[in-house]
């Protein structure tokens, strides 16, 4: 999920600031550390992240191979 996310938000040209926020954070600590694999965005969230980043939710669960 942490590459699928910021592969996500890269193509949207988004920084983690901006998804932090849209995703109604007030950090980019967050994202950082989803980015990072410390934390998993919360289930409640996965439709509103999806959207923002013009995804599925099923998106964000694709493997890569590098440890999603």
């Amino acid at each position: 999920m942490k590459e699928a996310i910021r592969r996500h938000r890269e193509a949207r040209g988004l920084t983690q600031g901006q998804l932090a926020r849209a995703m109604g954070y007030h950090s980019q600590s967050i994202v950082a550390m989803w980015e990072s694999g410390e934390r998993k965005p919360p289930s409640d969230k996965l439709p509103r992240l999806a959207r923002v980043l013009g995804c599925r939710i099923e998106d964000l669960f694709a493997a890569q191979g590098r440890g999603d």
